[in-house]
């Protein structure tokens, strides 16, 4: 873990503006978000106003003094904005948000401006808007109020090429698929390898229209943007972020990964205990599970996880969160009444469950020898970049592209597929923890760890990447 250097403010005199930013609020995106904003800060003197919906709120008291944060959209009910579960409508909460929040944001942001001129004591004032991807009502507000804009992507650029390729898929036919014909899904896409048809279809909840529209204001809004931020890194996505920068003919920064270059922001409250049990563990032991924050599945299938895990005679940590079950009302901080009975007895001493966990620190931990995780971009490049290989099982929006990158690209991992069954999950877990497959991926996976560890080093690309950010902000 790189050194918290955001914890070190810069003297008045060394302030060279304000960054204004804006994540969606979702613990996925606003993580990297207030990352970016700490090596900013550290890097640059850059002071941050950061902008949040009245709902899912970072905690000021956890930032430094120097942030400031304004709250958007207060009379807003959070309900109206939020979807439940990963069988919600994302794509239609993204665009609510979009719609909803425009209007209060730029009165929100008019009275920045002046304040960010009065306050700042000449240091440059407001220099941009480093907005989230998926916010393109906002970044059209501060366009019109001619302050420029940075569009943060907080996915792989394997993903930005995929929505990229998106119309012309749609053009041909292929989207939404004409049918759910096992033979039509698997269809590889010779333009977009090495995803397949069924990997294009990031959601079944959410009307075709909005898909298309969500997908059409994300791409507009990179190529009117000032320039790309990706929290990825060149030796791991070369290739893509190549395509990107000549489709959208805007500067591609690819500064990741943010989490080894800024401190750590979670707005769950994390069990530390997990760390003390994980010391006791052999090297390179114990599975960890976490399906990130916002997957959800139903009572069967964790019981199928919970019988798999016992029967892998595999140790392991396992996150369940308290809404993790869908229509469980369960608030237990254990969380034991979700378990099946007998599964603490069967597991004792072998096996940790927590509501939430330190997740850098436990893909870091050398007892951790596998990830099983619903390939989220987040949780995706830090198993990367700890050199922990995975068992993949993805739900929606991105996490099909970024499974198949793990599985066909890096080869650092597999994907568990069809339905959750008890035998299967014993299979998996024993071919990632202790088959000859699973330890030529932990060294491929170890491979990718280097080449991260050396990115951000002085030398490093995504350490040039960010030093050429830092020129086109304070050009600004």
């Amino acid at each position: 873990m790189a050194a918290a250097a955001d914890d070190v403010p810069p003297s008045p005199e060394a302030i060279r503006g304000r960054v204004l930013m804006f994540p969606l609020p979702f613990q996925g995106h606003l993580s990297p978000m207030l990352q970016l904003a700490g090596a900013l800060r550290a890097r640059a003197g850059l002071v941050v106003t950061v902008f949040h919906a009245a709902f899912d709120a970072p905690d000021p008291a956890s930032r430094p003094p120097e942030y400031r944060f304004v709250a958007v959209g207060e009379g807003v009910p959070s309900a109206d904005l939020l979807p439940s579960g990963s069988d919600g409508d994302f794509v239609g909460a993204v665009l609510r948000i979009n719609d909803r929040l425009r209007e209060p944001f730029r009165d929100r942001l008019r009275q920045a401006l002046a304040e960010s001129e009065e306050d700042d004591g000449g240091g440059g004032g407001a220099r941009c808007l480093v907005v989230d991807s998926n916010l393109r009502g906002m970044q059209l507000v501060a366009e019109e109020l001619g302050l420029p804009t940075l569009v943060l992507r907080t996915g792989a650029a394997a993903c930005l090429v995929a929505y990229l390729a998106f119309p012309a898929l749609c053009d041909k036919g292929l989207l939404p698929p004409p049918s759910h014909d096992k033979s039509l899904l698997d269809m590889p896409l010779d333009e977009l390898p090495p995803l397949r048809l069924r990997d294009m279809v990031f959601s079944t909840t959410t009307s075709h229209a909005n898909m298309t529209r969500c997908l059409d204001d994300l791409v507009a809004g990179t190529r009117s943007s000032s320039g790309v931020v990706f929290n990825t890194f060149k030796e791991l996505e070369g290739p893509d972020l190549r395509k990107i920068a000549g489709a959208i003919g805007v500067p591609v920064y690819p500064i990741g990964p943010l989490h080894k270059i800024s401190t750590e922001t979670s707005l769950l409250a994390q069990d530390r205990t997990c760390l003390e049990w994980l010391d006791r563990q052999e090297a390179a032991s114990v599975l960890y599970v976490s399906f990130g924050t916002l997957v959800s599945i139903d009572e069967a299938e964790l019981v199928e996880t919970a019988w798999g895990l016992a029967g892998s005679q595999v140790p392991f940590l396992w996150v369940v969160r308290h809404d993790l079950v869908r229509s469980s009302s369960s608030s237990s901080p254990r969380h034991a009444s979700l378990l099946p009975a007998g599964f603490a007895e069967a597991t004792q001493g072998r096996g940790m469950v927590v509501p939430w966990a330190p997740q850098h620190e436990v893909l870091g931990h050398r007892a951790v020898g596998g990830f099983w995780t619903h390939s989220g971009w987040n949780s995706t490049l830090e198993s990367v970049c700890e050199g922990v290989p995975m068992i993949c099982r993805p739900r929606f929006a991105d996490q099909m592209v970024n499974m198949r990158y793990v599985q066909e690209v890096w080869r650092v991992g597999f994907e568990l597929e069809g339905g959750l069954e008890r035998g299967k999950i014993e299979m998996a877990v024993r071919k990632l923890l202790c088959g000859e497959e699973g330890r030529e991926m932990r060294q491929r996976a170890k491979d990718l760890r280097d080449k991260a560890d050396k990115c951000i080093k002085d030398e490093g690309s995504s350490n040039s990447a960010i030093e050429m950010l830092l020129k086109r902000i304070l050009s600004f």
